[in-house]
C-alpha cells in the first residue's frame, strides 16, 4: 500500500527556554528544559501521521547505538511511525541539538552535532516495493555521504533521487540552510531534475535561485517569492516548487500556475516555540499531495499545520488531526499583508 516515507536527518533535541539571547560572553537564564525529536525524518513524519493516522508513514534514517537513538525510536513508535527502516550503527553518535528558544518570541538557535547523519548514504536508502509512495529526502545539502562524487551522476545525492524515481516513487526534497551558498547550489541544483516537489523556506529558496527575497528592512518581498519559485521550476523541479516564510507560503506548478497563502494571524502569547515549524508546513504539503488536493488547499493546510506546531515548545507536541488543524485556520484568519 502506498504511503509517505520521510528519509534523512534525524536528531534528538534538548530544548532550553531562555529569557533572551545573550551577547558573546554574557548570561541568559534558562527557565525550562525539555527533550524531543528533531530532523525531518521525525518532525515531518509525525506531522503527516498526526493529520491522518490512517496513512502509513515510515522513517528512513540512521541512529547511533546510544540512549538518544533508543529515545528517538521509542518516541516515533509511540506516534505510530513505522521505524523498521531506521538503522543503527556504532560508527558515531545519534545526531543531537541543543535548541535555545527565546521564551517571549519563540525564536530559536541550534547548536548541533549531526553525528550519524553525516554517514547516511545510499545503503540506507534501499527502498523496495513502495511504488506510488511519496518520499521526502531531507535535508539536501547537509547529507555529507550523499554529497560524495559520483562518476555518472555527479553526486550520490543525484543518483539517489534518480533511483527513487526509477522505482516509481514520487520524490520530494527539503533543504537545509548552509553557511556556504555555493556549496548548497552545487549539491542541490543537479538533483532537481529528479525531484517532483521542492519544499524550501525563503532563505534556502533565495540562495538556490540567487535572488533576494527580503528587502533591506527585513520585510518579505512577495513578488520576489513568486519569481524565485518560477525560476526554481526552470532549474529542473518536475511538478511543483513550494516556498514558505513566516509571513506566507506560495507555489508554482509545472503548468505555470501560481498560488499563495498568508500565514495565520495568531494572537499574542500563542507562540510557544518555532522548532520544527518548517517541517510541519512540509507535512501539510505532503499530506495534501497524498490526498491529491489542489495546491491552493495544500497551502491552507500547511499554514494551519505550521500554526499548530507553534503552540508547543518542541517540534511535535502541538500537532493534531486534519479536523483540529483546520479549526485553527477557521479561528485565526490569515494575515492580510506582510
Amino acid at each position: 500500500m502506498a504511503g509517505v516515507i520521510i528519509a534523512g536527518t534525524l536528531v534528538a533535541d534538548c530544548i532550553k527556554m531562555i529569557d533572551h539571547y545573550p551577547k558573546k560572553g554574557m548570561f541568559a537564564d534558562i527557565s525550562d528544559v525539555s527533550y524531543g525529536v528533531g530532523g525531518c525524518a521525525a518532525n515531518t513524519a509525525v506531522g503527516v501521521k498526526a493529520l491522518d493516522p490512517s496513512i502509513e508513514v515510515k522513517s528512513v534514517a540512521l541512529v547511533g547505538k546510544d540512549a538518544n537513538g533508543a529515545f528517538i525510536k521509542k518516541k516515533l513508535e509511540k506516534h505510530g511511525i513505522d521505524i523498521s527502516m531506521i538503522q543503527e550503527t556504532d560508527k558515531d553518535v545519534t545526531g543531537f541539538s541543543d535548541v535555545m528558544t527565546v521564551k517571549h518570541t519563540g525564536e530559536r538557535t541550534f547548536f548541533s552535532d549531526r553525528g550519524v547523519n553525516r554517514i547516511f548514504d545510499e545503503k540506507n536508502l534501499q527502498i523496495e516495493n513502495e511504488e506510488g509512495s511519496i518520499i521526502l529526502l531531507g535535508y539536501g545539502g547537509i547529507l555529507d555521504a550523499l554529497n560524495k562524487p559520483n562518476e555518472k551522476y555527479g553526486t550520490d545525492l543525484v543518483k539517489a533521487f534518480h533511483d527513487l524515481k526509477e522505482k516509481g516513487l514520487v520524490t520530494a526534497m527539503d533543504v537545509a540552510s548552509m553557511n556556504d551558498k555555493e556549496e548548497m547550489q552545487r549539491y542541490v541544483i543537479p538533483s532537481l531534475k529528479y525531484v517532483d516537489y521542492l519544499i524550501v523556506n525563503e532563505i534556502e529558496g533565495g540562495e538556490l535561485a540567487e535572488m533576494e527575497l527580503r528587502r533591506e528592512d527585513g520585510s518579505l518581498n512577495r513578488d520576489a517569492m513568486e519569481k524565485a519559485a518560477r525560476k526554481l521550476m526552470t532549474m529542473g523541479v518536475q511538478k511543483c516548487c513550494v516556498l514558505h516564510a513566516p509571513e506566507m507560503g506560495c507555489a508554482v506548478d509545472s503548468e505555470g500556475n501560481y498560488v499563495e497563502e498568508p500565514s495565520l494571524k495568531l494572537p499574542d502569547g500563542y507562540i510557544v516555540g518555532t522548532v520544527g515549524a518548517g517541517d510541519s508546513f512540509c507535512a501539510g504539503i505532503l499530506y495534501s499531495i497524498y490526498k491529491k488536493l489542489s495546491m491552493d488547499e495544500a497551502l491552507k493546510i500547511a499554514a494551519a499545520s505550521a500554526a499548530a506546531n507553534l503552540s508547543a515548545g518542541d517540534s511535535v507536541g502541538g500537532l493534531r488531526s486534519i479536523e483540529e488543524t483546520m479549526k485553527l485556520y477557521d479561528a485565526y484568519s490569515p494575515r492580510k499583508q506582510w
